[in-house]
Parts: C-alpha cells; sequence; structure tokens
C-alpha cells in the first residue's frame, strides 16, 4: 500500500473549526464533572498541547494564536501541512507543524511532555496498527494528570447506518473507473444506493431511517463525505472498545468534551437518569447511556491519572471562570435540541443571565478598550441574589453550561492572556479575511478575549477587510465588495437565489454592510477580534 495508508489523499478536507479542541472549554468539561483540570491551563504559557490529524490545520492555528503556550500538530497530507503551515508563519505562533505518520511520529525522542493530547474524528479512519502507533504516542508523550480529547464515531447509533456505508465504498471501488476521481466516484456511489432503495430492497424497508440518512449524506460537501465514508478503513466503535485501548496508555475516562451531554435533563428520561445513576462503572455507565440516547459520535476526555475534585475546590474552580456573551440577546432562542427532542429554557433564568452579560458588552463598549469585557460565574451569582432570585447555584451553572455548549457563551482568559495573544490573532485574522475576497471556506477568526474562534461569515470578513483600505463607511465599503466580486462573476443570493441586477447586489451589500457596524461589527471588536 502507497504512503496514504488507504486514507483519501486525492481531495482536501474542509475548514472545519472545532471549539471542543479549545483548551479552556476542555478545562470546563473537566471541572463539571468534577475533574481537576490540567495544571497548565492556569499557568498560560506552560501548555503544550499536541493535535494528531489536523487536516486543514484551521483549529490547531486559531488555537495556537488565540492561546498562550506550545502547539504542535501532524498530518500525513502534505498539502494540508503546507497550507496549515502557511498560516502559522503568517501568525507567527507558537506552533511546530508535522507531515509525519502516526508511526513516524511515535518513534521520535524530541517531543515535549504534553498537556492535552487531541484528535478529532480520525481515529475512526485508520487501521488498527495506526491505533497502535497512536496509543503508543500518547504513552510516551503525555505527562501524568495530562488529557487525551478524542472524537469517533461509535455505536450503537451508527449500527444499522453501517451496511450502507459499506455499500457506498463497495460501489466506489469496484463500479467506478480512477478516471472519474473521487468526486465522480462518491457521486456514483450515491446514486447507486439511492436506486438500490428505489428498487425496493428489504434491508431499507426494515430500516426507513437509513434511507432518510442516505437522502441528507447526498445533501453534504464532497470533501467531507470523501474523508468520512470513502476512506480504506472505517471503524465505529464502543465506547468500551475505545477505553480498552487507551488503558493501554494509562488513561482512564474523565467526562464528556460535549457540554451539552452534562445536562442529562434534555437526553434522557426519568427512569433512565436514575437507571445511570445507579452505574458505578464508567465503562457500563457510559455504555448504558450511548444505548439510551443511540449515540453516534462521542467527544471524549480521558485523563492519565483522573483526579476528583472536592466540592468546595470545584465550585471555587467554575466561580473564578469569566464569561462572554458571543451572540445577540435577540438571536438566542429558548430551545436546546436534545435527544429527547426539542425543549424550551426557563425563561426567568436565561434571560437574566443574557441580559447581565449584554450589559456587560454595552458598559465595554462605551467605555472603550480597557472596560471589563466579561463577569466571573461568581459574579454573576451575586447579579442574581441582588435582584431577589431564588436561581441556585446548580441552576445558573446548568444554564451556563446549555448556552457555551450552544456556542452563545464564551469563556474569557485573562487580561495578561490577551495581551500576549492580540498581535498574532490580529495577523491570523488578516489573513483569513485576505482568503474571503476569494472563497467562502473559513467562517471563523481567533478572538484573545476567549481564546477560541469565533464564527464570521465571509461577508462579515469583507467588512472588516473593506475598512483597512480605506473604506469608512458602508456604501464604499458594499461598492469595493461589489467590485471584487463581479471580477469573479460572483453574485450575492438572496432567499436561496442569486440576485442578477448591480443596482439590487449594491443595494443588498449596502444593507448588510449596515446591519453590521450597528451591531455585529461592535461585538467582533468587543471579542479583539481585528486585523493587522
Amino acid at each position: 500500500m502507497n504512503w496514504t495508508s488507504g486514507y483519501v489523499a486525492e481531495i482536501d478536507y474542509t475548514y472545519g473549526y472545532y471549539r471542543e479542541l479549545q483548551p479552556g472549554l476542555i478545562d470546563y468539561a473537566l471541572l463539571l464533572a468534577g475533574q481537576k483540570p490540567s495544571r497548565s491551563f492556569s499557568v498560560g504559557d506552560s501548555l503544550h498541547y499536541l493535535e494528531l490529524g489536523y487536516g486543514q490545520g484551521l483549529s490547531l492555528n486559531i488555537h495556537a494564536a488565540a492561546s498562550p503556550g506550545h502547539y504542535w500538530g501532524t498530518d500525513f497530507n502534505p498539502s494540508q501541512a503546507a497550507g496549515a503551515t502557511e498560516m502559522a508563519q503568517c501568525s507567527g505562533s507558537n506552533l511546530t507543524l508535522l507531515d509525519a505518520s502516526f508511526e513516524e511520529l511515535a518513534l521520535r525522542d524530541d517531543l515535549p511532555a504534553f498537556d492535552v493530547i487531541a484528535l478529532h474524528g480520525i481515529w475512526s479512519w485508520i487501521s488498527d496498527s495506526n491505533r497502535g502507533h497512536i496509543v503508543e504516542i500518547i504513552r510516551r508523550h503525555l505527562r501524568p494528570g495530562g488529557i487525551v480529547y478524542i472524537s469517533y464515531n461509535c455505536t450503537p447509533g451508527w449500527s444499522a447506518a453501517m451496511p450502507l456505508r459499506h455499500l457506498l465504498s463497495l460501489h466506489a471501488e469496484l463500479a467506478e473507473g480512477d478516471a472519474k476521481g473521487i468526486v465522480g466516484k462518491i457521486d456514483g456511489a450515491l446514486a447507486f444506493a439511492q436506486q438500490v432503495v428505489d428498487s425496493g430492497a428489504q434491508f431499507f424497508r426494515a430500516n426507513p431511517a437509513v434511507a432518510e440518512r442516505l437522502k441528507k449524506i447526498a445533501a453534504q460537501n464532497r470533501n467531507y463525505l470523501a474523508h468520512e465514508y470513502f476512506n480504506a478503513d472505517w471503524h465505529p466503535m464502543p465506547f468500551s472498545d475505545l477505553a480498552a485501548w487507551l488503558e493501554q496508555a494509562k488513561l482512564g475516562f474523565a467526562a464528556s468534551a460535549h457540554l451539552l451531554d452534562h445536562v442529562e435533563a434534555i437526553h434522557l428520561p426519568e427512569s433512565g437518569a436514575k437507571m445511570l445513576a445507579a452505574q458505578s462503572h464508567p465503562v457500563l455507565r457510559e455504555t448504558l447511556r450511548d444505548y439510551m440516547v443511540n449515540q453516534q459520535f462521542r467527544r471524549d476526555l480521558f485523563v492519565r491519572g483522573p483526579r476528583r475534585l472536592a466540592s468546595l475546590e470545584r465550585m471555587d474552580a467554575l466561580r473564578a471562570l469569566s464569561l462572554v456573551l458571543l451572540t445577540a440577546p435577540k438571536d438566542v432562542s429558548m430551545k436546546v435540541q436534545g435527544a429527547l427532542g426539542e425543549a424550551s429554557l426557563q425563561e426567568s433564568i436565561y434571560l437574566p443571565l443574557i441580559e447581565f452579560l449584554e450589559q456587560r458588552f454595552v458598559a465595554a463598549v462605551a467605555k472603550g478598550a480597557d472596560a471589563k469585557a466579561s463577569m466571573s460565574i461568581g459574579e454573576l451569582e451575586q447579579a442574581f441574589k441582588q435582584t431577589g432570585s431564588a436561581v441556585s447555584s446548580p441552576q445558573l451553572l446548568q444554564a451556563i453550561t446549555v448556552l457555551l455548549g450552544q456556542g452563545h457563551l464564551g469563556i474569557a482568559q485573562s487580561e495578561q492572556s490577551q495581551q500576549a495573544v492580540q498581535a498574532r490573532c490580529d495577523r491570523l485574522n488578516m489573513w483569513i479575511a485576505n482568503r474571503s475576497r476569494e472563497h467562502n471556506d473559513i467562517q471563523f477568526m481567533a478572538s484573545p478575549l476567549t481564546g477560541g474562534g469565533v464564527m464570521v461569515s465571509r461577508f462579515e470578513q469583507l467588512f472588516l477587510l473593506a475598512k483597512t483600505q480605506g473604506q469608512k463607511d458602508a456604501s464604499d465599503q458594499s461598492q469595493w465588495i461589489w467590485e471584487l466580486l463581479l471580477r469573479q462573476g460572483q453574485r450575492l443570493l438572496k432567499d436561496g437565489k442569486a440576485i442578477e441586477s448591480p443596482a439590487e447586489n449594491l443595494a443588498e451589500l449596502e444593507r448588510q454592510a449596515t446591519q453590521f457596524a450597528d451591531d455585529r461589527e461592535k461585538r467582533l471588536g468587543y471579542l479583539k477580534i481585528r486585523l493587522a
């Protein structure tokens, strides 16, 4: 087999940003579960972080730019490594990027002891021999007390659809010629599978949800599908198997990195919650939970030597964390999606919480750069008490967890950390904004305030970029962007349809630019997202 080891390499992976990889959110998830976080999160520059299989490297570059520390990563695809390196060189982050295979990395003796080793999704797409190399990397290079973030496809949620993936990959391998390329193979396999469904095949009649899954798959980005479904290796596994692999490196399960998993009320009925609470063994407990929610994708935190926190110590650490509002209050839905379906949020808790943080945003904008732009959880507790509210600490913490899990809140770094990373975030954000002149594939920028990525659409990036080119008001910005689009034969979309008239395109751009300046630009400034 060639250097790819059966992994799709002829088409690049998407520029995804995965916020669960952010050190501050890993810290929060561990504290929620009563586990001691990595000591380096509070120390800052001493954090050593390694990402295995970083893809296009967007998450790793954002975190290396926005969070103090020493970052490493490897991805064996040289074109992806080259692109990620270009980003890193532009920002000037403390980031070492390699294109080594897991086998090659496992043999190196020059790696530091890491506080965090992260791998997103890659575990499901590689062979057992490569899994063994990953375990060896962790065994040799994760310090005691260090954390492993690992996400992967799992059973039982994937069990019914595994035959569909087999059919798709087999058709791509045997029925489609190489001349069609990977995208042609994917399109042919999807069309073939739909024909099988339409023929009345008993498997799909017995598993109608799989037929619906095929429709959703067919609408997804082909770059994503190539890496998700069409590698030679594709192995969803039960949690117990994953835990057995990592036990070889002295790892124990600590917590889910997916924050909404910590809010069991939206996932389990009362009877299920009681049954789950009765299980003392973590492997049996997590396996049981996967069956109850029909889990198909897990985001887990394992620790080399998990340590429980005393109740007071845990709450002191949580109260010291500071929060920022990332979303305008009008855009925060009072609904949350869980395994049980859609649930309504208790407005008597959520609306005041959002309002307290919005008031801090408004005050920070009014006072300027030196204003405090966040509120600690302890301050929020006091704010509720001053209103005479009966909201308890557990209720407040659950609300914060939901809003963090939905991406409406961020955790603020210390002022010292923000100052240390501001310049390199500015440079990375300028690189991203310049790319947006032609591309629409990066939707995040680095925030020194949160230490992670914040969603910023292509046109929001272009509005920021236009200002650096001397375009001060909405009219000038719109004209500058329209000329850029015009040279590329591009048009704006409205209600899913291209706007053809130049005048209508300009009018829509000016409307968006005005709206951006009225609110969103101020919020990005509050998050210290700017260009340099």
